[in-house]
């Protein structure tokens, strides 16, 4: 290959990591932006793989929030700190034993759930926790990835899966369906579905056809309650 050639493929692969990182980022803000249009102010809010503290920083200066941050990453601990975000270093499939029923408001999980060992059981710790719980991740039925597994037969990645099956974060691929079937077998009731497309942009109105269509999805949910 010509070292002219070698130029182009790195300046194609740089503009495409940079282009898929925007598009990254837009889900990002738009998911805070729907979260913080829910959560009441001086809420009591458990954010589980909170990050660098973003979406906390935001609760705390928009609706007066008390907050915490739950993260296995030390880098993203010491960014927390630096933002004033209390933050706790813990392993999520861990460390929820030890929060009390009901302790939180909300419990959140945003573009985490697909990471843990245990998504079953993160999952019916959060709607212990929380009065209610916030939950969103990438749909592994998009129609992207439907007709990348099709026709080159290799595990696709998208914007919001950009990882090589080799290095990636993601251990636990799951769809709208997978998610809205767990459930309903378990007793959680969903409140409310907030469905994304492309750069970050919300479907018009809630659909049948999500599975398809959404790249990313967001539910409001919580445990069932019986008399």
């Amino acid at each position: 290959m010509s070292e002219k050639i070698k130029v182009e493929v790195k300046t194609i692969d740089a503009e495409r990591l940079k282009k898929n990182h925007m598009n990254r980022q837009a889900y990002e803000d738009r998911i805070n932006e729907e979260i913080s249009a829910i959560i009441e102010d001086k809420a009591r809010v458990l954010d589980l793989g909170c990050g660098n503290g973003d979406l906390l920083k935001m609760l705390m200066d928009r609706k007066d929030i008390y907050g915490l941050g739950i993260d296995i990453s030390t880098e993203a601990v010491l960014n927390c700190v630096k933002k004033g975000v209390s933050v706790i270093q813990e392993d999520i499939d861990e460390g929820l034993l030890q929060y009390k029923d009901k302790s939180y408001d909300y419990v959140i999980m945003t573009e985490t759930m697909q990471a843990v060992q245990r998504p079953d059981s993160v999952l019916q710790h959060i709607v212990r926790i929380g009065s209610k719980a916030i939950v969103s991740f990438p749909n592994f039925a998009h129609y992207s990835i439907r007709f990348g597994l099709f026709f080159k037969g290799v595990m696709p990645k998208t914007s919001k899966l950009p990882y090589e099956w080799y290095n990636t974060p993601n251990i636990r691929h799951l769809t709208v369906k997978d998610f809205k079937e767990f459930c309903a077998k378990h007793d959680i009731k969903i409140l409310k579905e907030i469905y994304l497309v492309k750069n970050g942009k919300r479907m018009r109105r809630k659909s049948m056809f999500a599975n398809f269509f959404a790249e990313d999805a967001l539910f409001i949910i919580q445990k069932k309650q019986y008399i």
